[in-house]
C-alpha cells in the first residue's frame, strides 16, 4: 500500500515557503546569491527553524570552492591543458566572473548566503546537505544539449554579458528573488536557449527537489537560488532518478562522424591523388595541406600575441593534429605557452578580474594562454576546411593518368 502523502505547500512570508510532506517539515528559501538581505534571511530562518539538516544549493566542488577563496593559485594550468580540461575551466571562470562583477558593485562576495547557512548549521549541530548537481556534469549536460547554432550564439554572447559595463543597483539584485520576475526571465532564456534552460534550470529544479526531499531529519531547512524554488515546489515528491540526470552525455554519432570525417575525406583524397593523378600530384597535395594548417594555426597563435615558441609549435602540430579529433593544435601552442611564460602567484589571484576586460585576457599570464590556446584551434579549425577545399581543387584540375 502506497503511504505517499502528496506534499502541502505555505508561504509564510517573501522568499519562504514551507512543505509538509510524509511527516517532514521542509523550509525552503529562496535567495539572489549575491544578496546582503538574502543572507539575513538564511540567517533568521535557521536560527527559528533549528532544523536538524540545512539543504544548500552546492555541490561538493562548489562547496569547497567558496570555503576555499584562494583555490585559483592552486591553478596547475599545464595539467589542465593535458587532461583536456580547458574548456570547462573557463565555462567555470567566466561563470564566476560574472558573479563576482555583480558582487563587486554590490560589495557582497557571491555564494555568501550558501556559507552562512552551512555556518548556522555548524552552530546548531545541524547535517548539512550538498544538494546541487556536480557542476561539472551540469556544464558538460547543458553544452551537449545545444546545438550548434545554439552554441556559437552562446560562445558570442557570452562575452558581451562578461564585458558589459551596465551597472547593476541593490534594488535589481533584490528583485530577482521575486518568482514572477524569475519566471519571465526563464520564459526569456528558454526562449534563446532551450537546452541551457533545460540542463540548467528544469534538470536542477529535479536533482534538488529530491534531494532535499531525501534529506535526513523530519525538519530541513533548504537555502536555494529563487529561481529554482517554483520547480522545487512542481516537483516535490515525484520520483527523480538522481543517477540518470547526474550521467555525462557520450557524443553523438553526427559528433563522431563530423570527428573523424577530416581524417577519412584527407584519406580519400590523399589517397586518389597518388593514384589516380601520380606521385608528384599526391606530394603537392600533401604538402599543400601541410602549408596551409601550419600557416592557419601559426597565424591564430599570432593573433594571440603568443611567444614564438608557441608559434612554432602551433604550426608543427596543426598539420596532424586537425586529422584526429581528440587532440588541437591549440593545446601544443598553449601548453608552450604555459611553459615558457609560467603564470605567477599574482595573474591565479587576479584572473577573475583580469577575465573581464580585454586588456586583462592578453596581460593575465592564464588567461593569455587560454586566449592562445582557443584562437590556434579557431584558425586551425578554418585551415583544414580551406586546405580540404584546396585538395578538392587541385583533383579537379588534373587528368587521370
Amino acid at each position: 500500500m502506497n503511504t505517499e502523502t502528496v506534499p502541502t505547500t505555505t508561504s509564510p512570508r517573501e522568499n519562504v515557503d514551507i512543505i509538509e510532506h510524509n511527516g517532514k517539515r521542509f523550509v525552503i528559501v529562496g535567495t539572489a546569491h549575491v544578496s546582503e538581505a538574502s543572507v539575513t534571511l538564511v540567517e533568521a530562518v535557521i536560527a527559528e527553524e533549528n532544523p536538524d539538516c540545512v539543504a544548500i544549493e552546492l555541490c561538493e566542488a562548489r562547496y569547497h570552492a567558496l570555503q576555499d577563496p584562494e583555490r585559483w593559485r592552486k591553478t596547475d594550468i599545464v595539467a589542465v591543458i593535458r587532461q583536456g580540461r580547458l574548456a570547462m575551466l573557463v565555462a567555470q571562470m567566466m561563470l564566476a566572473a560574472f558573479q563576482r562583477k555583480i558582487g563587486k558593485e554590490l560589495k557582497v562576495s557571491p555564494g555568501q548566503e550558501m556559507l552562512a547557512a552551512a555556518n548556522a548549521a555548524k552552530r546548531i549541530n545541524a547535517k548539512i546537505c550538498l544538494a546541487d548537481r556536480d557542476v561539472k556534469a551540469t556544464l558538460k549536460r547543458t553544452w551537449a544539449a545545444l546545438g550548434w547554432t545554439q552554441k556559437i550564439k552562446l560562445i558570442g554572447l557570452a562575452p558581451l554579458k562578461l564585458f558589459d559595463s551596465e551597472k547593476i543597483e541593490a534594488i535589481d539584485i533584490e528583485s530577482l528573488k521575486k518568482s514572477d520576475v524569475l519566471e519571465d526571465a526563464m520564459k526569456e532564456l528558454s526562449a534563446q536557449f532551450p537546452g541551457v534552460k533545460h540542463a540548467l534550470i528544469d534538470e536542477r529544479d529535479k536533482y534538488l527537489a529530491e534531494k532535499i526531499r531525501t534529506a535526513d531529519g523530519t525538519r530541513i531547512v533548504a537555502v536555494v537560488g529563487a529561481g529554482h524554488v517554483p520547480g522545487i515546489k512542481r516537483h516535490f515528491g515525484e520520483p527523480v532518478d538522481l543517477e540518470a540526470l547526474s550521467s555525462i552525455p557520450k557524443p553523438g554519432l553526427w559528433g563522431k562522424i563530423f570527428g573523424w570525417g577530416f581524417l577519412v575525406v584527407f584519406a580519400a583524397l590523399i589517397g586518389y591523388g597518388f593514384v589516380v593523378a601520380g606521385a608528384q600530384v599526391g606530394t603537392e597535395m600533401a604538402l599543400s595541406w601541410i602549408l596551409i594548417n601550419a600557416a592557419a594555426a601559426a597565424i591564430g597563435a599570432t593573433l594571440a600575441l603568443a611567444h614564438p615558441l608557441s608559434i612554432l609549435a602551433a604550426a608543427l602540430s596543426a598539420p596532424l593534429t586537425t586529422l584526429h579529433p581528440l587532440v588541437a593544435s591549440g593545446w601544443f601552442a598553449g601548453l608552450t605557452e604555459a611553459l615558457v611564460r609560467k603564470p605567477k602567484v599574482s595573474d591565479l589571484e587576479a584572473v577573475l578580474d583580469d577575465l573581464q576586460t580585454v586588456r586583462g585576457l592578453f596581460k593575465n599570464r592564464v588567461t593569455h594562454i587560454i586566449m592562445v590556446t582557443a584562437l590556434t584551434n579557431l584558425c586551425g579549425m578554418l585551415g583544414s576546411f580551406i586546405a580540404l577545399g584546396k585538395l578538392a581543387q587541385m583533383i579537379s584540375n588534373v587528368t587521370p593518368h
